[in-house]
């Protein structure tokens, strides 16, 4: 069940960030799905372990570092030029910068909201039952 359950988050994360890159910049990239639903299942963690606020800074800096790393995989080593903030103020090879980095607090907010409705609620752990007594 845990693994089901896993996968179905990370799927829903996947999901959502290709989701808001198209309404953000008007397509997306299907790396940008794999980036999204590992990033929504480490915040996910990161809830589960730090206070709110420290979930949404350590989320907003995780999505900033793991940003960096996909982006100088898919697009520097691969060459896929996925995206490009080179345009940007601050920017780091082109792979990051201060602004997303401060957009990805609020998403880490509603990712960390939406990991604890959807654990809670829809996809709860199950309850292990008690064992019977031995006669």
């Amino acid at each position: 069940m845990f693994l089901y359950r896993e996968c179905l988050l990370f799927l829903l994360g996947g999901g959502t960030y290709v989701g808001l890159e198209w309404l953000w910049r008007g397509f997306s990239h299907p790396s940008m799905f794999l980036l999204g639903g590992l990033c929504f299942r480490l915040i996910g963690l990161l809830r589960r372990h730090l206070p709110p606020l420290g979930t949404v800074l350590a989320g907003a800096a995780a999505i900033t570092v793991l940003e960096l790393l996909c982006g100088l995989l898919v697009n520097r080593a691969l060459g896929w030029a996925v995206w490009d903030y080179s345009a940007q103020p601050g920017n780091l090879w082109g792979q990051i910068c201060p602004l997303y980095t401060l957009l990805w607090i609020p998403l880490s907010a509603l990712a960390a909201a939406a990991d604890w409705f959807f654990t809670a609620y829809l996809l709860p752990e199950p309850r292990s039952q008690p064992r019977p007594k031995d006669p």
